[in-house]
């Protein structure tokens, strides 16, 4: 395509943009415009994709990190044929595939993007699978907003790009100097950015924008660069080629005042349809096939962390399954995902301190088609929390297992306690939350978590504790274990991980008072086991739960919501980390926070007497 059909198709991106924006009455139509150079001349010139075929392994990959820009995207699509105008006017509204932000639920859409700053993280991901894992040259383009810039999840990215040496990967800033209430920190000054993507290590290349010409020979050099990864930064201005709203504040997010004007001033509808570059026909490196998981075997009445069975388990299902790989930051000694890697070094990523690109990267492995598993400390994954809310929302499938949970990690202190993860992850749309107390039932919950869909969470613990089930014991998710149970069950105490084998010394103790009690293990925490749950409220209508985490949100709220659709509700207590832990050992840590064995049995001894009052 000639330079000057270049120019008007981005004016037709333009008017697109601005049409469906103001059919909806909402959008960022002059977000959109001032990228549209840069779009019109990646789609014509530089993108390989077959739109006919979005899953094919060898397609360049595109990610609107500016995901508010989606006007753009969507009128690039009709471009390529791959939307019609029919579905473009769409655009908004209810049942439409065309959202505000991407999803992909359009086909063509890897990951959602919206969340600033998570583009560029979830394209390393992506380029590590095709450097490493796929290797096939396929390009991962990220077109990113410049306010963005600012996000500290960007330069993890950045950091870790050149450390790979990703020469497959190419950002496209959109310096277009204002953000949404006023101008960005460096405004125009590309060297700004330059400098500080250089430090990093990154090929930049300097251009004006709306120079279609200057903008194709910069997508070429990206292309032709060797051992790392490149940035063009582009000049633009907001919402180009309208007087009205070109580089002016105020005017973000909004229709434009007078869309038909506008139109006009463009030089009206365009109807160009650009033939894509086809990708090369190249396939990637198949994984091994599925076998056998021969998971580690743990005799009872031994003990053992179930983090280290963690790591077992998951060397054990790589050697099974050849499309499983680890991520971890910089904890795999503490995680146990070392195990992993010794085994499959070339499946293992080491992603450092960096949590957020440890999570994005497992996001853009999973939308290659690769099933990760990323593990850190419990705590740690708070930081990451944003990325983990837009993997559902991606529809993303990955493995998240937090380590070193609770007071039980004794005496380093409560800046390396997990106490609101379970929390955390519980509220993740879809999401499953695991929690085993030994070793066999670890193994085999993740094993099965490779078999889930959405966002999959497995908190494990620092400490040995009691291997108490058979290495053939079945946990299906959703399910719960009955521990202890009789025709006298005077409670039910429900409990998950470390705190089972406390409600278990308790369970002894008061038994030998005279007191029987029910003893639920309630490993899956999400989905919960609502019908055991509900017949043991039925025998002993007094329930009391105990967890190593704070009383908001953990196994408290998820056994009191089992009760939520009219069933009966029983008597509820909730033992609960409700303190300021300090350092301690762990021993001491549970006793300070009233869930040991002894404050179990103390809990039930007062409910039971209270009943009887009653």
């Amino acid at each position: 395509m000639r330079y000057e059909e270049l120019s008007e198709l981005a004016q037709q991106l333009r008017v697109d943009s601005v049409r469906v924006a103001d059919g909806a009455g909402s959008g960022h139509p002059t977000s959109s415009m001032s990228a549209a150079d840069l779009a019109a001349v990646l789609l014509a010139h530089h993108l390989r994709y077959d739109f006919d075929h979005p899953d094919n392994p060898a397609n360049d990959r595109l990610i609107f990190s500016k995901g508010h820009a989606s006007p753009l995207l969507h009128a690039l699509y009709k471009a390529a044929g791959a939307v019609g105008e029919e579905e473009l006017l769409t655009y908004r509204r209810l049942g439409s595939r065309l959202e505000g932000h991407p999803t992909p639920r359009l086909p063509w859409v890897d990951v959602a993007t919206g969340s600033l700053g998570q583009g560029l993280p979830v394209g390393v991901g992506m380029a590590l699978a095709g450097k490493y894992l796929d290797r096939i040259p396929y390009r991962v383009w990220v077109l990113s907003g410049d306010s963005e810039m600012a996000e500290g999840s960007v330069w993890e990215a950045v950091e870790h790009a050149s450390y790979e040496k990703l020469a497959n990967l190419t950002l496209i800033v959109d310096v277009n100097r204002l953000g949404q209430r006023g101008p960005t920190r460096h405004q125009h000054d590309l060297d700004a950015y330059a400098r500080r993507l250089r430090a990093f290590g990154w090929h930049t290349l300097e251009v004006d924008g709306h120079d279609v010409e200057a903008v194709d020979k910069a997508f070429t050099e990206a292309v032709e660069v060797r051992e790392r990864p490149v940035a063009v930064i582009a000049a633009t201005r907001k919402g180009r080629g309208v007087a009205a709203v070109e580089d002016q504040e105020g005017k973000h997010g909004k229709p434009l005042p007078d869309a038909q004007a506008a139109i006009e001033e463009l030089g009206g509808p365009r109807h160009i349809r650009v033939e894509v570059q086809a990708p090369p026909a190249e396939r990637p490196q198949q994984p091994q096939g599925r076998g056998r998981v021969e998971l580690p075997r743990f005799d009872p009445g031994t003990k053992e962390a179930t983090r280290t069975a963690f790591g077992r388990a998951l060397a054990a299902l790589g050697s099974a399954r050849g499309d499983v790989v680890a991520l971890d930051g910089e904890v795999s000694d503490s995680t146990r995902a070392e195990y992993f890697k010794k085994e499959h070094p070339d499946r293992f990523f080491e992603c450092y301190i960096a949590e957020q690109q440890l999570v994005a990267a497992a996001v853009g492995l999973q939308a290659r088609g690769w099933l990760p598993y990323a593990s850190t400390f419990a705590a740690f994954l708070t930081r990451a929390h944003d990325f983990i809310r837009m993997a559902a929302v991606s529809r993303a499938g990955i493995n998240l297992v937090g380590s070193h949970a609770g007071v039980a990690i004794g005496q380093d202190g409560p800046s390396q306690m997990g106490l609101e993860d379970l929390a955390m992850l519980r509220a993740v749309h879809g999401s499953t939350v695991l929690y085993p107390c030994d070793a066999n039932q670890t193994a085999r919950l993740v094993a099965a978590m490779a078999e889930l869909e959405g966002v999959r969470y497995l908190r494990t613990t620092r400490g040995e504790t009691p291997v108490i089930y058979g290495p053939d014991e079945e946990f299906p998710v959703g399910g719960s274990k009955v521990l202890r149970r009789s025709d006298h069950d005077r409670a039910t105490v429900v409990a998950a991980g470390v705190t089972v084998h406390e409600a278990l010394r308790a369970a002894d103790a008061l038994a030998a008072d005279g007191v029987q009690i029910r003893v639920i293990d309630l490993y899956s925490v999400k989905p919960v086991d609502v019908d055991t749950l509900n017949d043991a409220a039925g025998a002993t209508a007094c329930l009391l739960t105990v967890e190593d985490h704070h009383p908001e949100g953990g196994i408290g709220d998820a056994v009191a919501e089992a009760f939520s659709d009219g069933r009966p509700v029983p008597r509820l207590v909730r033992l609960a980390v409700r303190n300021m832990p300090a350092s301690a050992t762990p021993e001491e840590q549970l006793h300070a926070s009233g869930i040991d064995a002894e404050s179990i049995a103390a809990a039930v001894k007062l409910l039971v007497e209270r009943v009887v009052v009653r």
